[in-house]
């Protein structure tokens, strides 16, 4: 079976184009695909069979070899701060959220230079959890 690579797949119109290692390139559809795939990223490698269309070479049972993993999640993952950085993180946020929360008690609520770093920490925080 021939080889190659996506070079480029739109799931919406169902479509797209593998690259062969040795050939031309290659259309697809997605009743091609590997049940359960619904699109292919682009660079994943791919094996496929190949049956004469009538405007060419058509790919018949693709199957996926090594899926692409996404570049943005790689990268998020090698900014992520160590658990031990983040506990300490928490732990100071948990004291800042206590003095606000003891104003409140008070009936007081934080003035903007207190409240604003504070907001910002939180965002912060969401951000690094989310990743």
């Amino acid at each position: 079976m021939p080889t190659g690579q996506v070079k480029w797949y739109d799931a919406d119109k169902g479509f797209g184009f593998l690259s062969q290692e040795d050939g031309p390139d290659v259309y697809v559809r997605a009743e091609a695909l590997p049940a359960g795939t619904t699109a292919l990223k682009t660079g994943a490698r791919v094996e496929f069979g190949i049956v004469q269309g009538r405007k060419g070479d058509q790919a018949l049972q693709v199957r996926l070899l090594d899926p692409v993993t996404s570049v943005s999640r790689s990268q998020s993952q090698a900014r992520r701060k160590s658990p031990e950085d983040m506990a300490v993180i928490v732990e100071d946020l948990i004291g800042l959220l206590d003095g606000i929360g003891e104003g409140y008690r008070h009936n007081r609520h934080p003035d903007s230079k207190a409240a604003k770093p504070v907001a910002n920490l939180l965002r912060a925080l969401a951000a690094e959890l989310e990743l």
